[in-house]
């Protein structure tokens, strides 16, 4: 099932449906109201220091929810392509978008780009770790390729990890957050339910709309230890730089642990 295309440059690329986009519709611009969301420039400042971005460097950044960090990036002349599945979350984005700053509606399991970007980003599971719903992975017709290897089927993270180093340019550096596995298991609400097999964490939760509108949704959210991440990022063909743990709004060197919620990783797609 799929919706109808958008016109991006010279293509025009379909985004298939996600069990995500109805949240997205419901929540709008009550999203940014959310405590996690508040650390913005806290973020940005750190990734603008550790990926040694500048005025007229070209980001990624998949999975953009509303915008907050295109945004921000924005203000520091940095040009930035937003893409996300939900066209809610992408129509808020567009509103007092900076200049050099743009937003498509895109599956993040089926980005277009290749070698475009010097950097690309995906922050507070925007994309990565929201994939699978429930599917831990897709069946598909014949290998993948990916980097020097043939792999039948695909996890639908790791389709969003390849289709970010695909996006790179030779030396272009990537930043990723994840959900940790350790954090997850050590301190599971009674509400959740964590598969261990799957390292799919299913929760239920009440949203309100702008309206004050509740509303119960179900998320599935992909947890990933650092080894996972390290060897995503090496199948990706990807060169892993650095791993921390971190809090949203909380960037900092941290040697992994058991008592952060995130795992940021740092990587870049070698020059050669």
């Amino acid at each position: 099932m799929t919706t109808p295309g958008r016109s991006t440059g010279d293509r025009t690329e379909e985004a298939a449906s996600h069990w995500f986009e109805a949240l997205a519709d419901h929540l709008g611009e009550a999203y940014l109201r959310y405590a996690f969301t508040m650390g913005t420039e806290n973020e940005v400042g750190f990734l603008v220091d550790v990926l040694g971005l500048g005025p007229g460097d070209r980001v990624l950044d998949v999975g953009c929810g509303p915008g907050r960090h295109a945004h921000a990036l924005g203000r520091r002349g940095i040009e930035v392509v937003g893409v996300d599945i939900s066209q809610r979350f992408v129509d808020i984005a567009r509103r007092d978008a900076p200049p050099g700053v743009s937003f498509e509606r895109l599956d993040a399991r089926a980005l277009p780009y290749e070698s475009e970007f010097d950097a690309v980003i995906s922050l507070c599971q925007g994309a990565f770790g929201l994939a699978a719903g429930g599917q831990v992975v897709e069946e598909v017709e014949g290998p993948v390729e990916v980097g020097d290897a043939l792999r039948t089927p695909v996890d639908p993270d790791a389709r969003v990890l390849d289709g970010m180093a695909r996006a790179l340019r030779r030396g272009g550096r990537l930043a990723v957050s994840a959900f940790s596995a350790y954090f997850q298991v050590r301190f599971l609400e009674e509400t959740d339910t964590f598969d261990a097999d799957a390292g799919v964490n299913h929760e239920r939760t009440v949203l309100r709309s702008p309206e004050g509108v509740e509303a119960t949704h179900e998320l599935w959210t992909t947890c990933f230890t650092p080894r996972e991440l390290r060897l995503l990022a090496t199948r990706a063909g990807l060169e892993v730089r650095d791993l921390w743990s971190v809090t949203p709004g909380d960037y900092v060197r941290r040697r992994p642990d058991l008592d952060h919620p995130e795992l940021l990783l740092v990587a870049v797609r070698p020059p050669a």
